[in-house]
């Protein structure tokens, strides 16, 4: 009695198992022969209204491939403007950037009146800012990046999308920075001491205002001590004396610097070096 209860329940948990396949499958179906039939249509008003839905939706594959369908067709005509607008921003959610900065870049060339030119126009710029990789990658994309978003900013001081471009940019340069600095302490690992200084030295010209800066100048002064003392003996004077106008910079720009403790060290070394050389001269 028990295994024809049993058997009963089973064949009925089979049977609901599979119509609820059987309907999923139907389901998905039916979708996708929509959106076919969607594709195929010669009819523009009934395809641009379907897109919308899809963007309304937030079915952006969907939406984007019939708003492609219809940019040729639709080209010049008084609901090409919104649509594009809508296409460009189908490529911004499915995180195709590329295209998708293309496509605002290309909006504000074929709508530089529009109402949402200065929004296409930072989204442009947005878009590469979101292509930038991480610091230690090659850096091209972040270049082009800042170099579009600087152009927002100077075409658009007043827009409220100026503050969040300032803080973008700063985000990129404190990318640069760290790939600037990866560089130059590679140079000074691997011995390379006269290409860390001037690398150390460029990050003082090129990133002023960091955070870093008196490591950046302390680093300059130590690269330059331990070049000068790998020298021949003929250089090693005049070497030293860069080294040490390399620490009285460190002492009067950045006065309470945590590294000033270490450089006074290296500065007495400095020093001895040269009484020593000066000595052996006389």
């Amino acid at each position: 009695m028990h295994n024809i209860i049993y058997l009963r329940i089973l064949l009925f948990f089979m049977r609901t198992a599979h119509t609820i396949i059987f309907l999923s499958v139907l389901i998905l179906f039916a979708s996708c022969n929509g959106y076919e039939k969607v594709l195929k249509s010669d009819d523009i008003n009934y395809k641009l209204t379907r897109a919308n839905n899809y963007y309304d939706k937030r079915q952006y594959q969907k939406a984007n491939g019939v708003y492609q369908s219809l940019l040729p067709v639709m080209k010049g005509t008084k609901d090409f403007e919104l649509l594009y607008y809508k296409y460009a921003y189908t490529a911004f959610y499915l995180k195709d950037y590329l295209a998708a900065s293309y496509h605002f870049k290309n909006f504000t060339d074929y709508f530089p009146s529009s109402k949402d030119a200065d929004e296409a126009e930072y989204m442009h710029a947005y878009c590469l800012f979101k292509e930038s990789p991480k610091f230690s990658l090659d850096q091209t994309n972040t270049y082009k990046a800042m170099e579009a978003m600087q152009s927002y900013i100077n075409m658009h001081p007043a827009s409220k999308r100026v503050p969040e471009a300032n803080n973008l940019m700063m985000q990129m340069r404190n990318k640069l920075e760290l790939k600037d600095a990866d560089a130059a302490k590679l140079y000074y690992n691997i011995g390379h001491f006269k290409a860390a200084s001037v690398a150390y030295k460029l990050m003082l010209e090129n990133y002023p205002e960091s955070s870093n800066a008196d490591f950046y100048q302390f680093m300059t002064m130590q690269s330059n001590y331990n070049f000068a003392t790998a020298s021949i003996k003929e250089k090693q004077e005049e070497r030293l004396s860069n080294a040490a106008a390399d620490y009285d910079e460190l002492k009067s720009s950045y006065p309470q610097s945590k590294y000033l403790s270490e450089a006074v060290k290296i500065k007495t070394q400095i020093q001895n070096n040269l009484n020593k050389l000066r000595n052996e001269h006389q």
